[in-house]
């Protein structure tokens, strides 16, 4: 920015000196060529005062000095040189004031006035004037290069200027740059400093109130989520504790496989709290917090969990590993999570059967999850949080996937729209470890 300013104030000063130099430079060269004529003429009027009449019949004539550099003559009515300096016979300009008018005019390297000498009414002779040209073009050099020492002078003037008001300009912008990107960094103390600018300085109050209200908008956003997942937690451990209690104490084997899945589910009640509050942690959403499971348990676990829910609306639900290594793990609660939440997807919005498929990539595992639906929504704002609607996509659900699948360091796309296919790319390594490294 500085030079920018820079750059727009020495055009705008090199605009101005041109537009006043080059009119006064040629306002100097025709006001010293006019002075030097009128120097001439009146050293012409002069030596024509102080010719006498006798000057014809031959008495002598005394002229007055001529001009600096010049000369001076007298001519009679003939063209002959009768005293002083000049041409012989006389020139034009000459000749020309024998017509009784005084003559300014050039000829070859000369500037020449001629001024009649009268008597009688009648012309007898001309006081020829003359300098050389090159006398008063050095003077008009002397007087440009003067000029352009000052435009010259002018302009570092400005440039001097332009960069202590662009100093003076950037360095608030400069500083709310850097408070700017302080805040994109997560810290949301930083402050822009007001200036000597007021444009500037009600940027930085806007900004610092925006900042303000940003700050306390997220700061009630995850006291809200703590509270509610610390509200949620006290119920689920109470309820978790009574149902092991009726675990432990009740021999009714039809009432032991309801408890069972009744603790089950509380179990999975306390992950999604988790990784709900987990999730509105800054700086913590690279570090899932549950343990790892192996793919393939972590496929059978899933089919047993969501197998009745399809089986009671009429549909299948198929789950399998093509050639993924048993030593495979990933974040169990994590991923579970985000496969329950494109089942229930698939469950509300979709139709027919429905296919988890992981497939083994490398470096990467890809869990392929599709139905015999279509999806009706638009691609690109498929995992807009608080989109509602009749397609896939629809509500908090796949914002919720898409952020938990980020957290992985993985990435959740639509991959197929007819039939229906979601997809989760997820980086993981051998030996039972798991990698946070990002999908690209």
């Amino acid at each position: 920015m500085r030079q920018r300013v820079v750059r727009v104030a020495l055009t705008a000063a090199l605009v101005a000196v041109v537009l006043l130099a080059v009119p006064l430079a040629l306002a100097i060269r025709s006001s010293l060529y006019a002075d030097q004529r009128d120097t001439l003429e009146r050293s012409a009027l002069a030596a024509a005062v102080r010719v006498s009449p006798d000057f014809v019949t031959g008495d002598p004539v005394e002229l007055p000095e001529p001009p600096s550099g010049g000369h001076l003559g007298l001519y009679d009515s003939h063209l002959r040189l009768r005293a002083g300096d000049g041409p012989r016979p006389g020139d034009t300009p000459v000749r020309r004031s024998l017509g009784g008018a005084a003559v300014r005019s050039r000829a070859g390297a000369d500037l020449v006035v001629a001024v009649p000498v009268s008597h009688a009414e009648k012309v007898i002779g001309v006081v020829r004037a003359s300098t050389p040209v090159a006398a008063v073009r050095d003077r008009v050099i002397a007087a440009w290069t003067l000029l352009l020492g000052v435009a010259a002078l002018a302009l570092t003037v400005a440039v001097l200027v332009a960069r202590r008001q662009a100093r003076a300009l950037a360095a608030p912008l400069e500083d709310l740059s850097r408070h700017c990107r302080a805040v994109t960094e997560g810290d949301l103390t930083a402050r822009a400093a007001p200036s000597d600018v007021a444009e500037i300085d009600q940027v930085a109050r806007t900004h610092n109130e925006m900042l303000h209200s940003l700050s306390e908008l997220l700061r009630h956003e995850r006291d809200f989520t703590a509270n509610a997942s610390h509200q949620l937690r006290t119920p689920l451990t109470g309820l978790q504790l009574a149902l092991e209690a009726g675990l432990a104490q009740d021999d009714d084997a039809r009432l032991r496989p309801v408890l069972t899945e009744a603790l089950a589910t509380t179990e999975r009640l306390h992950h999604t709290v988790d990784e709900v509050l987990r999730l509105s942690r800054s700086g913590e959403t690279a570090r899932p917090t549950a343990g790892t499971i192996a793919v393939g348990q972590l496929l059978r676990e899933t089919e047993e969990r969501w197998h009745g829910a399809f089986a009671q609306d009429g549909r299948r639900l198929e789950c399998a590993g093509q050639d993924v290594p048993a030593d495979v793990r990933v974040p169990g609660a994590s991923v579970s999570e985000v496969l329950g939440i494109l089942l229930d997807n698939a469950r509300v919005h979709g139709r027919g059967t429905v296919r988890v498929a992981v497939r083994d990539l490398d470096d990467v595992l890809a869990f392929d999850v599709s139905d015999e639906g279509a999806v009706t929504g638009e691609p690109p704002r498929l995992f807009d949080r608080g989109r509602t609607g009749d397609g896939h996509g629809t509500g908090i659900g796949l914002a919720l996937a898409r952020d938990l699948a980020v957290s992985l360091g993985g990435r959740l796309s639509l991959t197929s729209r007819a039939p229906a296919m979601f997809t989760l790319l997820l980086p993981v390594g051998q030996a039972g470890t798991h990698e946070a490294g990002t999908v690209g």
